[in-house]
C-alpha cells in the first residue's frame, strides 16, 4: 500500500518541476481582436497583406514601454516595406490606463486592450499555469504566418541588445520565410498569477 506521505511528497515534487512547452512555430496566425477606447475593435485580419509585430503590453511595466519606444522608431523605419506594429495592454483596468499611456508615449501605431488575459496567453499557446513576462511580442509574415515569439525574459530583449534585436528579427519577417527565424521561449516553471513585468 502506497503510504498517504509518499503521495503529498510526489505531488510537492511533480508541482515544483518545471513547465516546458513548445511552441509551434511556424504556425497560421488564427484570428485575434484588439478592443479600443474609442468602442472600435481592430482585427489582425485588417492587416492582411502586411507583416504584423503585436505587442502585449502592462502600462506600467518598464520594459513594456522600452519595447514601444524601440518599436515606435521601427513602425516609421519600417512602414514603407509593409510592417504593421499593434499593441494590446493586458494590465488590470487596461482600458482607463490605455489613454494615458498612448499620451505619455505616442505611438504612431494602434494601442488598445484585451481585459481577458487568457484569450492572449491562449493566443500565445503559452501555458495558463506559467506566469508570462512582459513584454510579450508577435512576429508575423506577410501570409499570416507567426514566425516568432518573443517574452520580455528572452536574452534577445534585454535593455542593451533589445532595440538592435527588434530591427533584425522586423528586417527578417519582412524578407520572408526563408529569412526568418523561428525564436521560440522559455517557458518558467511558475504557477499563473499575475503578468510579470520584466525590470
Amino acid at each position: 500500500m502506497v503510504q498517504p506521505r509518499f503521495i503529498g511528497v510526489l505531488a510537492l515534487a511533480l508541482a515544483l518541476t518545471p513547465f516546458t512547452h513548445a511552441l509551434d512555430l511556424p504556425r497560421q496566425s488564427p484570428e485575434f481582436t484588439i478592443q479600443t477606447t474609442n468602442g472600435k475593435p481592430l482585427q489582425l485580419s485588417q492587416y492582411k497583406g502586411r507583416a504584423v509585430v503585436l505587442a502585449f503590453i502592462l502600462t506600467n511595466c518598464p520594459h513594456c514601454q522600452k519595447a514601444v519606444g524601440f518599436l515606435a522608431k521601427d513602425a516609421v523605419e519600417f512602414a514603407p516595406r509593409g510592417l504593421q506594429v499593434l499593441a494590446s495592454a493586458v494590465d488590470i483596468g487596461a482600458a482607463q490606463k490605455v489613454p494615458g499611456f498612448v499620451r505619455d508615449f505616442n505611438p504612431p501605431f494602434p494601442v488598445g486592450f484585451n481585459a481577458d488575459p487568457n484569450v492572449v496567453l491562449d493566443y500565445m499557446q503559452h501555458p495558463r499555469a506559467v506566469i508570462p513576462h512582459m513584454p510579450m511580442l508577435v512576429f508575423i509574415d506577410k501570409d499570416g504566418i507567426i514566425r516568432a515569439q518573443l517574452e520580455g525574459d528572452s536574452p534577445l530583449l534585454e535593455e542593451k541588445v533589445m532595440e538592435e534585436n527588434l530591427r533584425q528579427q522586423i528586417d527578417e519577417l519582412l524578407k520572408g520565410p526563408a529569412a526568418s527565424k523561428s525564436v521560440a521561449k522559455k517557458a518558467p516553471g511558475a504557477p499563473a498569477a499575475a503578468p510579470k513585468k520584466t525590470p
